[in-house]
């Protein structure tokens, strides 16, 4: 039976706007703490009173964003097992029927189950949202499922003009649009008390996975360690302790930095740990548009970023972007941050009026709300 799918119990509304009737479920394979996740988190959220009901779906398994979840959001657990999970996928098309779901939202990965809902359900919009900032240099073979999909998409949302001009090229769909990412702070009552000088610690906030390219930050910060030996580097982000994870604890322990370096692991109270912290780095090798880089903003941070994906554009003249893999930009950038307060300061005040100017949720959401009115 449908019911005994529902997480939450599904309240009905009579709400309306000038759009009209309408209800969005987001899907996405999990809420684990990234970046593609908080976005759908923070659409279910911000979406609830704005539209009729604002639904989210996580697939595959849950994590710790469902905490942050809209209590007025529908929220359903669908416990997919497999690709093709039949079950599941009944499950997810009786949800969407009785709710009277009309666009299916679908985030980075969940398009392949999105598309097939939409085979069973011919009269929902779907919408699937790009958030992997490498996707133009993947090999055509590999995009096979996704670009088979992408017959099914009426429109796709991009997180930078790259991934919307690579849609445009590559997939089977009427519209590429970017929108930008947005970020709010975070409701989560926990705190993190981080070690060290409070106006003297640098944050990555980024799970610990290749792309964000953490031992660039740790050979920087090693030979900037016996000049700034009071200054500490907290790595926050779910550790998958791999051989990427292993390798960086390895040149912690290797080169004596224990008492300056410190691994956290998954939080779910980052803007309390924000406020703890002065510099906020971002090294990745590729992106989209991080939600870190946003969260930074907010919090009032300094920040050097690499130049990738909508980082450059992001950060604009307010923090400092460096060339990706080049470990004397990045110190020089460190240096200057590290050895000023007054410009710490002033470039973390800036960078927050900017972020609070042109990323908020209410600028994007109203975006996003347009684009599915749109015929």
């Amino acid at each position: 039976m449908v019911s005994t799918v529902y997480a939450r119990h599904i309240r009905g509304s009579n709400k309306e706007n000038h759009r009209g009737i309408m209800r969005v479920i987001q899907i996405i394979d999990s809420l684990n703490l990234g970046g593609a996740e908080r976005v759908a988190v923070n659409i279910a959220n911000q979406l609830v009173d704005k539209i009729d009901k604002s639904f989210l779906c996580t697939t595959r398994e849950e994590g710790l964003l469902k905490e942050e979840l809209n209590n007025d959001v529908g929220y359903f657990f669908l416990n997919r097992k497999k690709t093709l999970d039949f079950k599941a996928i009944k499950r997810l098309r009786d949800f969407i029927t009785v709710n009277k779901i009309g666009i299916v939202h679908a985030h980075a990965s969940s398009y392949f189950i999105s598309s097939i809902i939409k085979i069973l359900l011919p009269r929902v919009q779907l919408i699937w949202h790009d958030h992997l900032g490498n996707r133009n240099q993947i090999k055509p073979n590999s995009s096979f499922v996704l670009k088979l999909s992408s017959y099914f998409f009426d429109k796709v949302i991009a997180v930078n003009s790259e991934l919307a001009s690579w849609a445009k090229t590559n997939l089977k769909t009427n519209e590429a649009i970017y929108v930008p990412n947005f970020t709010v702070r975070s409701k989560v009552d926990s705190y993190t008390q981080l070690k060290g000088v409070r106006s003297k610690r640098i944050l990555y906030l980024a799970n610990l996975r290749n792309p964000k390219n953490h031992l660039l930050l740790l050979r920087v910060f090693y030979e900037l360690n016996e000049n700034f030996h009071d200054w500490t580097l907290h790595l926050v982000g779910k550790d998958y302790n791999d051989n990427y994870s292993k390798e960086i604890k390895s040149f912690i322990k290797s080169k004596d930095l224990e008492s300056n370096v410190f691994l956290l692991g998954q939080r779910n109270d980052a803007s309390s740990i924000i406020g703890q912290c002065s510099i906020g780095v971002l090294t990745s090798t590729y992106e989209g548009l991080p939600m870190a880089l946003l969260e930074y903003g907010l919090g009032s941070l300094a920040v050097v970023v690499t130049d990738v994906g909508q980082c450059k554009e992001v950060v604009s003249d307010y923090g400092f972007v460096v060339k990706s893999q080049s470990e004397s930009e990045l110190k020089k950038a460190l240096v200057k941050l590290m050895s000023n307060e007054e410009l710490r300061t002033e470039k973390g005040k800036a960078y927050n009026l900017h972020i609070n100017q042109n990323y908020t949720a209410k600028q994007v959401i109203s975006r996003i709300i347009d684009i599915y009115s749109m015929n």
